[in-house]
Formats: structure tokens, C-alpha cells, sequence
């Protein structure tokens, strides 16, 4: 069947995300049939195994500097047609004018001129700042991979080059060569019917296939400094490495080897091939790289058991019980759920591994629980105790940390990559502090002039050298691993509106989490079934479509903390916005923050995924303490219908992962929406952009 030419998916529903992005992206998690159907009670009304919040007088600890790390985020959904920016969108590539009065003067770190909302089909950077391509995908990772064909496209190829729609980033130091760097990054989706010229949905080829396994995963690069400039480039070296969706894996914790992981080709249930939709990511400070598996349901067909528990996870999975989207099953019976029952339950963790031995096997952490992680984000606490901060992507669902009981040891790397097996895995429960009928819906502060809280830690299951328990009652240990979203919903975890990115200040140790929207939060009419809460003061917004950005104090070993929402995104016109008390004349609109990052000034860095203003994603600044709170500034936009993804923030450059350009219902193989990166009538690619500014001097973010 010849479908060059031919649009492949209809639109689904009024999006900023395209039903092509949402089918491919996370398997149409966007719209439908909610994952979480838990009855889970507000946490007022709910007997606690605690007798009362732990009061007052967190302590917060600071930290010496982190990685400013990245993440990604499955496709955003609306319900109706994107609303108008007050500020709206220029026709010029200069993209820039200034939203500061002559009398205010913003921190150091964010002196440019804002970048005003737009629709084009390029990279717009303020004045004074230059841009580059470090690579695309295609182009050559190992050395003997050719030069990229999109006419003449193979899988062997395809593992030796850049995968496809790059997400989390980060830069590190190279071993013994200070000219130069290591990028790594990870490749979280395919797109097929944008990636060949004769791709049938219906029956794709065995080729295709094994190319859409290559285009997954993650990629190792290293990459030269350009003296003068933050410019990078891209080099061969003996560090460089793809890990793919065949790469082989090692699962350890309490999952390894259960009854539940075991299959005919692996019956120790411990060794897995590949990694799937792997979004948000960290770099570790023993310098790992974690990497979060998240929308995974989406690759396997005929998703149906005889198991009751089973059953009951795919469900809250969202797996489908017909063909899959991709037809993997067509060529690997461990795609089909029927013939490999348990293949499902080996996907869905912090996967880490080393980038400095490419022939080293990453590792899947299950003792971190099983969900759709958006990432994994470490925090060292001052007396060396080790926290992994991780959201599950999804609607309603929750927000994860595991403190470890080991501690890091310089220099001992075996010992380093076991401290994500021992300690304890927690859930999030909240409570407001304003009464219920102050939070109604329309994102107005209650009489208290914040949406803010407390809340408790709910421990789920604790591992120690082999040993494992299950805090849940119901459950064994390896069941709350592999069936954490129904382990969590017993405690009455607290359901949120699409926890991604989570990232601590490197100073203030405050933890950061992007709430990327909701559309069915609140929901009513047609979408009334699809609503699973109401308002809630952590969650104030009905049918939330531009989302939040909470801040919480954590006693990041302990069990208790406090919250608030720095920021109400969306149109700063709109009265349902909040911008930390920030002047909101003085703002740009922001819609679906996603990924998070901080830099050496300690401003933090938020990419956006799927705004709902009618204009293109991108990659905001702001400050989050002293008399400029709340005061945030776009950067830069990224091209049509594309993603900003994994944000690298140092004063040298400023770095974005560009994911699905041109990726609308509208394109074709054959007629594109965009033209992105190599312009003319070409093909969109997913990319890699590098900005630093002209003059040459260091402070990337002061014009």
C-alpha cells in the first residue's frame, strides 16, 4: 500500500499536540479512558498511620552545584481550541522586545530580551546570540556509519547513528581530553509514517521495524569545544555508544527474577533486552546517567490475563488488548502480551548506566518502582544521604522519592550503582492549607494569598542487601516493584496533574516539579467520564490546559514536607495565572512546563511541551527567591509543532533537545509542516541546538 503523500491520522480532538504525536508519542495517553480509576480519599479525611503532620520547622540543606539536567514529556492535551496570547505573536525571526520597564532590573542571569511568542518553522534566539546544529537524527554516532539517506534507510545503520526525537540531555566532563565534552542524551519515541517514504501502518516491514527498535534508546557522543564560542561539534570517539531497544539489560531488586518477570528466552527474570520511550533523565554525581522508561504500554499488543493482579496493571497501564499502533508483535513474539505474558513487567524503570564504558551493561533499578518515570533526580543531603525524586507521567497519577540507606563513595563505582537498590520508596500525600470552598476552579489565590500545603512521605517498600518489604498490605515486595501505581493507590497517594521533570535548587535544596496539564481535571460535559477529581488546592485549575510548577521544602531523608505552587502558567493577562507574586505585566506567557534545569546563577530553566496559547514551544527562565520571584522570560522558541526538551543551562552555552518537529496532522512525508533543521523541501529531524552569545564572553544569559 503506497501512502506517500497521504496525511496517516485524522485529528482526534482540538490539540496543540498532534493525534500523530499522541498515537506515537505515549500510544494516545492524551485523550480517552483514564489510567487512574483509585477511589484514593482527600487526605483530611483520611485515617493516616501517622497521628499528625510532622509541624513546622523542616530542615533544608544546602548542597554544593548540581548538573543543570533535562527532561521530556509525553504529548499535552486540550480539549478546545487553544486560546489567544495577550501578547501576540510577531512575524519577524528577531522574535525579541523587551517586557521590563526602565525601572526594573532583573538577576543576574537573566538580562536578555525576551523572546515574544511566534509560529515559526526555526530556532528564534534574542539578539545578540548565535546557534548551530550539533547533530540530527541520522547523522553518524559510530565511526563507519554513513552519512544520513532518509531514501536509503537501514537498521544496521540506523544503530550506528543518532536516534530519533531526542529528549534528556546532559554534558559531561570528558575523561582525559579537557578540549573536549560528553554529551549524552535519550531518544524517548519513533514517529514511522514522518521517518520513511513508504511506510504502511498497516503492514509495516520487518526493516522499518528493526529501524524504529534503532531509533530508541539512548546515544553517547562526544563532542569538541570551538574555541572562542560555546559552540560544540559533533566527534567520533571511543566513548561514543548507542543503547537501543535490543540492547541487553541487567533488572535487579526485588522484580529480578520474580515469577512475574521470568520468560521462555530469560528464565531467571533477570536479563532484559532494550529500554523503551526513555523521556527525562539526570546525570548522577558519581557520574552515571539515569534515564526514566515511560510511556512503554504503547509497543505491546493483545494485552490481556487470566492473572487478576495482572490484569488490573495493565489496565491502570493503559495497555491496549488489540494489535499495537506499530505492529512490533509482527516480528517479536515478545511484543505480544498473549505469547510473553511477562515481557510487559521488565519495562518501566530508572534505568542507569555508565558513560565512560561503552561495553559496560545499564542496569533497570526496580527497588525505584515500576510507572511511567518521567526521570530520575538525585539529591545528596548534607550528611551524604542519597534521594531519587521521580513524577509518573500521567494524569492523575503521583509523585515518587527513594532515599537510599547506602551512601556515596567516591571513586567506587560497583558500590555507587547499588545505592539506587537499598532504601525506601515513598509516595506523595498532600493536604491544602486554605478551606474547600476557597479552591473552586478558576485559579484564583484563596484568602491566604498562596496555594500551599503539607504533606507526608507514605512509605511503600524498603530493600537492604537482598531483602525486601512491603509496607503495603496486600502486596509482597516484588509486587509493590512491579505493581507500584495499584500499590500506591492503596495508601491514598495523591493524584497530580502530570508530575514530569522533578529537580532540586543546587543551593536552597527546595525540590521543583513540573505539572505539565490536565485538561480532565474538573472536567465536565463530554469529557465528565474522564474526570477522576475535582480541584484540589495542589491542582486549583479546572480542565487545567497551561499547567503548574510546585515548590516543596522537603526533609528530603524524612517523611513530612511543605509545598506551594510558584507558578499558575498560562496567559499572565488571565486572572487564573500566578507568577510567584511577580508583576505579571512584566512576564511571558508560559504554557506545559515540562523539563527542568537549573544554572550557576541559581535560576531555574523550564522547557515546555505542547502550549496551549496558540504559539510555539520553549524555554523560559526564573527566578525563584528574593524580591523577583516569579519574574520569568522566554528564551527561545523552538520550530513548528516541535517539543523543547532536556535544557543544559552553564555560562558557556545553552543547549535544547528539539523533539518532533513539523509533527501535525496536517504533514505528510511527502509535504512536511516543517523544514526543520536543513530547510528547502527537506525532511524534519529531530535535533540538537547549541546557542551561545556573540561577543564571546562568559554569562550566556546577560545580552
Amino acid at each position: 500500500m503506497d501512502l506517500k503523500g497521504r496525511n496517516l491520522l485524522s485529528s482526534l480532538f482540538s490539540s496543540s499536540r498532534s493525534s500523530l504525536t499522541c498515537t506515537y508519542k505515549c500510544g494516545n495517553a492524551c485523550f480517552g479512558a483514564c489510567e487512574n480509576t483509585s477511589n484514593n480519599p482527600y487526605f483530611g479525611d483520611q485515617l493516616s498511620r501517622r497521628t499528625a503532620l510532622r509541624a513546622g520547622g523542616l530542615t533544608v540543606v544546602t548542597v554544593g552545584g548540581g548538573a543543570a539536567l533535562a527532561a521530556c514529556a509525553p504529548p499535552n492535551q486540550n480539549d478546545s481550541a487553544a486560546t489567544t496570547s495577550a501578547n501576540a505573536a510577531p512575524e519577524s525571526s528577531s522574535g525579541s522586545s523587551s517586557a521590563a520597564t526602565a525601572e526594573h532590573v532583573s538577576n543576574k542571569g537573566m538580562q536578555f530580551t525576551p523572546v515574544e511568542p511566534n509560529t515559526e518553522d526555526a530556532i528564534v534566539i534574542p539578539e545578540g546570540y548565535e546557534q548551530s546544529i550539533l547533530i540530527a537524527w541520522g547523522d553518524p554516532v559510530i565511526e563507519g556509519a554513513p552519512e544520513f539517506d532518509v531514501e536509503n534507510q537501514t537498521a544496521v545503520d540506523a544503530e550506528k547513528q543518532f536516534g530519533f526525537n531526542n529528549d534528556f540531555a546532559g554534558l559531561l566532563e570528558h575523561p582525559e581530553d579537557d578540549s573536549r565534552m560528553m554529551y549524552v542524551c535519550s531518544h524517548e519515541y519513533t514517529t514511522e509514517p514522518q521517518m520513511f517514504p513508504d511506510y504502511d501502518p498497516e503492514d509495516p516491514s520487518e526493516e522499518h521495524v528493526k529501524i524504529g527498535w534503532a531509533g530508541h534508546g539512548l546515544t553517547v557522543l562526544e563532542v569538541s569545544k570551538v574555541d572562542g564560542t560555546g559552540d560544540l561539534k559533533r566527534e567520533f570517539g571511543p566513548l561514543n555508544r548507542r543503547i537501543t531497544a535490543t540492547t541487553p539489560f541487567k533488572l535487579v531488586g526485588p522484580a529480578a527474577g520474580s515469577d512475574y518477570t521470568k520468560t521462555a528466552a530469560d528464565p531467571t527474570g533477570e536479563d532484559v533486552l532494550g529500554t523503551l520511550n526513555n523521556c527525562a533523565g539526570g546525570v548522577t554525581p558519581w557520574g552515571t546517567v539515569l534515564s526514566g522508561e515511560e510511556n512503554f504500554n504503547q509497543y505491546f499488543a493483545n494485552a490481556k490475563s487470566d492473572d487478576e493482579r495482572t490484569q488490573k496493571s495493565l489496565e491502570r497501564f493503559g495497555f491496549g488488548d488489540e494489535a499495537s499502533d506499530r505492529k512490533w508483535e509482527n516480528y517479536d513474539d515478545r511484543f505480544d502480551v498473549t505469547k510473553t505474558p511477562n515481557e510487559v513487567n521488565r519495562f518501566g524503570y530508572i534505568v542507569e548506566f555508565d558513560p565512560f564504558d561503552p561495553e559496560s551493561t545499564p542496569i533497570k533499578h526496580s527497588a525505584n518502582g515500576r510507572f511511567k518515570h518521567e526521570a530520575g533526580n538525585i539529591h545528596i543531603t548534607e550528611d551524604g544521604t542519597v534521594v531519587c525524586y521521580s513524577g509518573d507521567d500521567s494524569r492523575f497519577e503521583y509523585i515518587y522519592k527513594f532515599v537510599s540507606s547506602k551512601k556515596m563513595v567516591e571513586g567506587d563505582l560497583e558500590h555507587n550503582m547499588s545505592i539506587l537498590d537499598n532504601g525506601t520508596l515513598y509516595v506523595a500525600v498532600m493536604e491544602g492549607n486554605s478551606p474547600e470552598d476557597e479552591i473552586d476552579g478558576s485559579g484564583v489565590l484563596p484568602e491566604d494569598g498562596a496555594f500551599d500545603g503539607t504533606g507526608t512521605w507514605e512509605p511503600l517498600l524498603t530493600c537492604e542487601d537482598g531483602n525486601y518489604e512491603s509496607h503495603v498490605d496486600g502486596f509482597t515486595a516484588e509486587e509493590v516493584a512491579i505493581f507500584t501505581r495499584e500499590a500506591a493507590d492503596e495508601v491514598g497517594a495523591t493524584k497530580m496533574d502530570r508530575p514530569e521533570d522533578i529537580e532540586v535548587h543546587p543551593t536552597s535544596s527546595k525540590v521543583y516539579v513540573a505539572l505539565t496539564n490536565n485538561s480532565y481535571r474538573g472536567a465536565t460535559g463530554e469529557n465528565a467520564d474522564s474526570n477522576q477529581e475535582d480541584p484540589m488546592e495542589w491542582a486549583p485549575v479546572k480542565e487545567n490546559k497551561n499547567g503548574l510548577v510546585m515548590e516543596i521544602e522537603d526533609d528530603h531523608a524524612g517523611e513530612s514536607f511543605t509545598w506551594n505552587l510558584l507558578l499558575v502558567c498560562g496567559d499572565p493577562a488571565e486572572a487564573a495565572t500566578y507568577f510567584g507574586g511577580f508583576d505579571k505585566e512584566k512576564v511571558s506567557p508560559i504554557s506545559c512546563p515540562d523539563n527542568l534545569a537549573f544554572d550557576n546563577h541559581g535560576l531555574m530553566w523550564i522547557s515546555t511541551d505542547g502550549n496551549a496559547l496558540g504559539s510555539n514551544d520553549g524555554l523560559y527562565a526564573v527566578t525563584t527567591e528574593g524580591k523577583n520571584r516569579g519574574e520569568l522570560k522566554c528564551f527561545l522558541t523552538v520550530p513548528v509543532s516541535a517539543e523543547t526538551c532536556g535544557p543544559i543551562v552553564t555560562d558557556e552555552r545553552v543547549m535544547v533537545n528539539v523533539q518532533h518537529p513539523g509533527e501535525s496532522d496536517d504533514a505528510t512525508f511527502a509535504k512536511p509542516t516543517s523544514n526543520w533543521p536543513d530547510g528547502g523541501n527537506s525532511t524534519p529531524r529531530p535535533a540538537v541546538v547549541t546557542v551561545w552569545r556573540t561577543d564571546g564572553n562568559i554569562g550566556i544569559q546577560d545580552a
